[in-house]
C-alpha cells in the first residue's frame, strides 16, 4: 500500500509538480509544472488563432445562450442544457476549496492569475466543444448524442473506413476520465460529510449515507441526470453570487482596497522581496487551470451531447461556461475571503478559511451557508461526471446497460467510501486522472485545431450574410 501511495504521489509531482525551476530577482523562483507548460501555450495559440475570441465574441456567446435552440431529435439536449451540465461540474469544489487553496499560498496575487487563465481557457473550451459537436454520433442508448475527445482522438487516428473499434490514446483517455471521476467522487462526499460534521455537529456516516441514497436515485434513472442540473446549477449558482453581493455592498468601501491589493501582489510587488512571486504565479495559474478544466477534455463529453444549429455555437457556449466559473464564481469566492479582515482569516487555510470569513460577514449563518452550499456544488459534481462517463463508458465496452450501470454503481461505492475516510491518495489520483486527461486530450486537439477554427469562420460569414440581407 505503501509503495502504491509512493507511486501514485510521483506521478501526481511529475503532472503537477515544478517540472523547470526559474529563478528570478529578490531570490524567488518559478515553478512551472508539465501541465501548465502544456496548457498555457495553448490557450495563447487558441486565443491567437480564434482572432481573441473571449474578448471579441463575449456578447454573442450571451446572445446565443438567451437563444431559444429547436431540437431535431426530443430525446437529445439543447446547447443552454449542455452548457448547465459541464457548468455542474465545473462549478465546484473547485471554486471553493481551490480558490481557498490558491489565496492561502499564493496571496490575493493568485486570483488575477486565475482570471487570465480563464481567459485563455475560453479559448481552449471553445476548441474542444466545437471538435466534440463536428465527430458527434447518435447515442442509441439514452438517446441523442454522444462524444468528446475520445471520439475526435478516435477519428484522428483512425483513418475512415478502418475497421479497427478502438485508438489506443482515445482508450487512455477514456480510462484516465473514469478513473478521475472515481477520484473525485470520493473527494465529493469526504469535503461535504466534513462540511455537515463543522456546521451542524451530524456524523458524517448520516450525510453519507443520504447522499449517495439521493445521488442513486438520479444517476439510476435513464435521463434524469439533465432535467435535475437544469434546477439546482442556476439556484446555486444565482445563491452564491447574491450573497457575494450582498457582502460587496456591506464592504464597498473596502473594495479600491481589494482590488489595488489583487493587483499589487499578482505583479510581485509585496512578493519580490519575500521571495514568493512565482507562488503567486504558478498557485493562480494551477488553480486556475484545476478549476475551469479548459484543455482537460471534461466539458466536451457534455458539448457533444448538444442538438443544435451549428458547431460553435457550442464552443462558443462552452467558451462562456469557463467565464462563469472562474471570472464570476470563484472571484465570489476571493472577495468573501479578502473583503474579510486578515486578523480573521491570519493562519488559517483550506475550507476553515472560507467558513471563517463567511462567518465574519454573515454570523453563524455564514457557516451554516457554505455547508449547504458546498453540498449542492458538490452533488451537482458527481451528477454531471456521471454524465461525462457515459460516452466514455460506451467507446471501451460498447452498447450496453451493464456496463453503463456498473460503472455507476461503482461510483456511487466511491461515493460512500469517501464520506466515511480522507483518503489523501484520492486528491492525488483525481490530479493524475485530470493531468493524463489533459496530455491525451492536447494530443489531437492541437492538430485538429483548424477544423474548429474554420467551424467559427463558417459561422461568422453565415452571420454576417444573414445581416447583410436584411
Amino acid at each position: 500500500m505503501d509503495f502504491m501511495s509512493a507511486m501514485i504521489s510521483r506521478i501526481c509531482g511529475f503532472l503537477w509538480g515544478d517540472l523547470v525551476t526559474i529563478p528570478l530577482p529578490g531570490g524567488s523562483s518559478l515553478g512551472i509544472s508539465l501541465l501548465v507548460m502544456i496548457l498555457i501555450p495553448s490557450g495563447i495559440y487558441f486565443t491567437i488563432r480564434t482572432k481573441f475570441l473571449p474578448f471579441r465574441l463575449f456578447p454573442e456567446m450571451l446572445r446565443i445562450m438567451m437563444q431559444k435552440n429547436a431540437k431535431e431529435d426530443k430525446n437529445a439536449i439543447s446547447g443552454l442544457q449542455a452548457l448547465v451540465v459541464s457548468t455542474a461540474t465545473r462549478v465546484g469544489m473547485g471554486n471553493l476549496v481551490g480558490v481557498v487553496a490558491a489565496i492561502s499560498a499564493g496571496g490575493a496575487g493568485a486570483v488575477f492569475w486565475m482570471w487570465i487563465m480563464a481567459l485563455l481557457g475560453s479559448s481552449t473550451a471553445f476548441a474542444e466543444g466545437t471538435l466534440a459537436q463536428l465527430y458527434k454520433e447518435k447515442d442509441p442508448l439514452y438517446g441523442g448524442y454522444r462524444g468528446g475527445p475520445a471520439y475526435y482522438i478516435h477519428h484522428f487516428f483512425v483513418k475512415e473506413g478502418s475497421k479497427r473499434k478502438h485508438s489506443v490514446i482515445a482508450v487512455l483517455f477514456a480510462l484516465s476520465g473514469l478513473l478521475c471521476w472515481c477520484g473525485i467522487s470520493q473527494v465529493i462526499s469526504n469535503s461535504v460529510a466534513s462540511a455537515f460534521e463543522n456546521a451542524f455537529q451530524i456524523p458524517p456516516i448520516i450525510t453519507t449515507v443520504v447522499m449517495v441514497f439521493f445521488a442513486a436515485v438520479i444517476v439510476l434513472r435513464k435521463n434524469a441526470t439533465v432535467k435535475v442540473l437544469d434546477i439546482i446549477v442556476p439556484i446555486m449558482a444565482a445563491l452564491y453570487f447574491a450573497f457575494t453581493i450582498f457582502i460587496i455592498i456591506k464592504n464597498g468601501s473596502l473594495l479600491p482596497g481589494v482590488f489595488q491589493r489583487i493587483f499589487l501582489e499578482a505583479f510581485g510587488i509585496r512578493q519580490v522581496v519575500a521571495g514568493g512571486f512565482g507562488a503567486v504565479i504558478m498557485n493562480g495559474a494551477k488553480r486556475g487551470l484545476f478549476s475551469n478544466e479548459a484543455g482537460s477534455g471534461s466539458a466536451p463529453c457534455a458539448a457533444a451531447s448538444a442538438d443544435i444549429d451549428h458547431p460553435a455555437k457550442e464552443g462558443l457556449l462552452q467558451a462562456l461556461g469557463v467565464f462563469i466559473d472562474t471570472i464570476v464564481i470563484c472571484s465570489c469566492s476571493a472577495m468573501i475571503m479578502l473583503l474579510a479582515p486578515e486578523s480573521v482569516t491570519n493562519g488559517l487555510a483550506g475550507m476553515e478559511l472560507l467558513q471563517k470569513a463567511m462567518e465574519y460577514h454573515l454570523g453563524y449563518f455564514g457557516v451554516i451557508f457554505i455547508a449547504v452550499i458546498l453540498w449542492l456544488f458538490s452533488f451537482s459534481t458527481f451528477v454531471g461526471i456521471l454524465f461525462y462517463a457515459r460516452p466514455n463508458v460506451a467507446y471501451l465496452f460498447g452498447d450496453n446497460w451493464v456496463s453503463q450501470t456498473i460503472y455507476k454503481v461503482f461510483a456511487l461505492i466511491m461515493l460512500f467510501i469517501g464520506g466515511l475516510a480522507a483518503y489523501t491518495v484520492v486528491w492525488d489520483l483525481g490530479d493524475i486522472g485530470v493531468g493524463l486527461m489533459t496530455i491525451f486530450n492536447m494530443i489531437a486537439l492541437i492538430p485538429l485545431a483548424p477544423k474548429a477554427i474554420e467551424s467559427l469562420k463558417d459561422y461568422e460569414q453565415r452571420k454576417a450574410d444573414k445581416v447583410s440581407r436584411k
